[in-house]
């Protein structure tokens, strides 16, 4: 077991527009000091079109500062709050995206199954749906040689409490993920459900086996970002790239409405102060182990 994290503050009532804080709980693993740490960011559930102005907006600050070797998005919401289109996938994937998760969302747009099923693009179903279900359950990315070289396995899996998408076991279902892609450099499972305990829960089962456990589906960002005993990176939630003037990426007039009066609304997207939220995580490349969790915000 490593030292204990340091003790941190997080800020609150503004964005990250300086470098946010770290947080660290396990030693870096010099044994084989020929490679730099690998670096991943990885963004939450684009939301909309002010999801898609703020990853245009910020990318590069993104990048400019962490250096990721790889940038993953969860980008179930990006068309219109509900859905993935294949010219928004496109259009994401020319901004810099690597690679794209989804979530119970992720047959709003029918369209977007031949891309699920097409091997060679990097973008998957969540992995607990069933064997049934259409798309590929995880894929995986090359790491730079300087990072360690190897390949990256990403996956999703869906809760089982409170959600409305019917979904199998996600103990059993990333297991067998593992089981099915030995040998690789390092592995992210983001964790697309609705209880936090139910994210914990994963994420300690998963502790020491993957390099991040990183939850999306709340579009709240949490304060509990750390390096598990074992040497997996978990946070909650890494929160929403959308707006923040809204009620979690919604127009607040539309939802107050059906909340107070109980009668059905469409809800229209929000807009104004729109963040782009994720982490970054460093690990070790073949054991997989992390040594630092970072999450950041960053606005216009």
């Amino acid at each position: 077991m490593g030292p204990a994290a340091p003790r941190v503050t997080i800020a609150t009532g503004e964005v990250y527009r300086e470098r946010p804080v770290s947080i660290q709980s396990l030693p870096v693993n010099r044994g084989s000091a020929a490679t730099r740490l690998a670096r991943v960011a990885f963004l939450g559930d684009l939301n909309g079109a002010p999801g898609r102005r703020i990853l245009t907006a910020t990318i590069d600050r993104l990048r400019d500062e962490y250096r990721p070797d790889l940038v993953i998005a969860n980008a179930e919401n990006l068309r219109n709050g509900s859905g993935l289109t294949p010219d928004l996938y496109k259009a994401i994937r020319n901004l810099g995206i690597d690679g794209v998760t989804l979530g119970d969302h992720v047959y709003r747009d029918r369209r977007i199954v031949p891309l699920l099923e097409d091997p060679a693009e990097p973008i998957s179903r969540p992995a607990n749906l069933s064997r049934h279900a259409p798309g590929k359950r995880w894929f995986r990315l090359p790491l730079p040689a300087e990072a360690g070289g190897g390949e990256f396995l990403v996956l999703s899996v869906l809760g089982r409490v409170g959600m409305s998408l019917p979904a199998n076991d996600p103990f059993e279902t990333v297991d067998l993920a593992l089981e099915k892609n030995p040998g690789v450099a390092g592995s992210l499972v983001d964790l697309h459900m609705e209880a936090t305990a139910e994210k914990a829960a994963v994420a300690f089962h998963l502790d020491g086996r993957v390099s991040m456990a990183v939850g999306t589906h709340t579009h709240v960002p949490t304060a509990d970002a750390r390096v598990l005993r074992g040497g997996t990176a978990f946070q909650t939630d890494v929160g929403m790239c959308g707006p923040f003037d809204s009620i979690i990426g919604r127009d607040p007039e539309p939802v107050l409405r059906h909340m107070r009066t109980s009668v059905h609304t469409p809800y229209g997207m929000g807009e104004g102060d729109e963040r782009l939220c994720g982490t970054v995580v460093e690990f070790r490349a073949g054991t997989g182990r992390a040594s630092r969790i970072t999450p950041f915000q960053y606005a216009e």
